[in-house]
């Protein structure tokens, strides 16, 4: 979901049988966006969950809006039994002037691309994620194991959720990636390094990066946003923020 006008960009990856993974990652999008939009318009809607004073009111209102969502498909899983167990990871972003909020649960990433180079923003929670975190596991190791689709944090499955929080300032001409495992589990990132420094055509990059994880044998939905920020930094409010999604 993108939504320039908020300076708003979300991916999530749903969890589930039948179709209750999308149900889900389609009930946190809405709940995310709508609690957004009542928040543009209330400068005093109260915030859902603590506040964190180590970074911004507009951090702290996007991990806000993921409490909703978080609440909404939890409620929703145990209202109807083929619901029973749904969830999904996400990862969003909210542009801010200079600042870029990023906030996320579970393992859809958030990469900044920046003078040739790309930098993962998020920390995946995962199961081999917190073994190479422990010291157990190389990032070698973590690629080849069979585990390495387990998460250790969903929206949905608890009815509280720890949301991961960062802030980074921005540059003209950085580029963002959000994207769901179905590409990061497919793909090395100097592969994704290469088509992303590679052209202008964000929608054209798109579609690179989707059927590169396809070729590679993925088995499950890629979804990528790209955002590239040009002259925003000199024209204001990001009126001329370029953007593309595709899932």
């Amino acid at each position: 979901m993108a939504d320039p006008s908020l300076g708003l960009y979300v991916v999530c990856d749903g969890m589930g049988g039948g179709n209750a993974g999308e149900i889900a990652s389609t009930l946190a999008v809405e709940a995310i966006h709508a609690h957004l939009v009542e928040a543009a318009r209330d400068i005093d809607l109260p915030l859902i969950g603590p506040f964190d004073p180590r970074v911004s009111p507009s951090a702290n209102r996007l991990a806000s809006a993921i409490r909703v969502a978080n609440h909404v498909i939890y409620r929703d899983s145990r209202s109807r039994p083929d619901y029973a167990g749904m969830g999904t990871t996400v990862v969003a972003a909210l542009l801010n002037e200079e600042a870029l909020a990023i906030a996320h649960v579970g393992d859809s990433r958030l990469y900044l691309v920046r003078n040739g180079t790309i930098q993962p923003i998020t920390t995946d929670h995962s199961w081999v994620a917190e073994q190479i975190l422990k010291g157990f596991m190389t990032e070698e190791e973590a690629e080849r194991s069979p585990s390495k689709h387990i998460v250790t944090r969903a929206l949905g499955v608890e009815n509280s959720v720890e949301v991961e929080l960062t802030e980074i300032q921005i540059a003209n001409g950085d580029l963002l990636l959000l994207c769901s495992d179905g590409l990061t589990r497919m793909t090395h990132t100097n592969d994704i390094l290469h088509i992303l420094r590679g052209s202008e055509d964000l929608s054209g990059m798109s579609e690179r990066l989707i059927s590169m994880a396809n070729e590679a044998g993925g088995d499950d939905n890629t979804t990528v946003i790209i955002i590239a920020l040009r002259d925003e930094l000199q024209t204001g409010l990001w009126d001329r923020l370029k953007k593309r999604f595709a899932a």
